[in-house]
C-alpha cells in the first residue's frame, strides 16, 4: 500500500472572497448569517459567517491534489464544525493516517482545521478508496 499508518499532511487554505463569492453564485446559498455582516453580529459572531462547506471544498482539493496517488475516490467524510471561519481567514488544515484496510484497498485519515489563532474551526475523517 502507497500510505502507512500516522503519515501525515499539512496545507494552507485561505477562505478568499474569489472562494467565498464562488460558492455563493454556484449554490446560491444567501443565507442571511452567510452575506450579512450586521446579521451575523446580532447572534455573537464578529462578522458575516462563511458557509461551512467551503471546508468540504478544500477537502476535496486534499484528496484530489495533495495526495501522492491521483486514483483515489471519497468513500465517506465526516467534518465538525467548532468555532466560526470569517472571509479571509487563513486555515491549517493537518490530516492523518488513522487507519488502512489493504483488504479493500480502503484509506482513513483523521483530520483538523486551525484558524491562526490556533483555535480548532472544524475537524473529522474521511476514508477514501485507492482505485484499482
Amino acid at each position: 500500500m502507497i500510505f502507512n499508518i500516522h503519515d501525515k499532511f499539512e496545507k494552507t487554505f485561505i477562505v478568499s472572497t474569489e472562494i467565498y463569492e464562488g460558492f455563493i453564485r454556484t449554490f446560491k446559498d444567501t443565507n442571511p448569517l452567510h452575506i450579512w455582516d450586521q446579521y451575523a453580529i446580532e447572534f455573537g459572531f464578529k462578522e458575516r459567517v462563511m458557509h461551512g462547506n467551503i471546508l468540504n471544498g478544500f477537502i476535496s482539493y486534499f484528496i484530489g491534489e495533495c495526495l501522492p496517488v491521483k486514483h483515489v475516490i471519497i468513500h465517506s467524510q465526516q467534518i465538525q464544525f467548532r468555532n466560526p471561519v470569517y472571509l479571509n481567514d487563513e486555515l491549517q488544515f493537518k490530516a492523518k493516517v488513522s487507519d488502512l484496510h489493504e483488504a479493500v484497498n480502503a484509506v482513513e485519515f483523521k483530520f483538523i482545521f486551525k484558524n491562526k489563532e490556533q483555535k480548532v474551526v472544524a475537524k473529522g475523517q474521511i476514508q477514501i478508496g485507492l482505485l484499482t
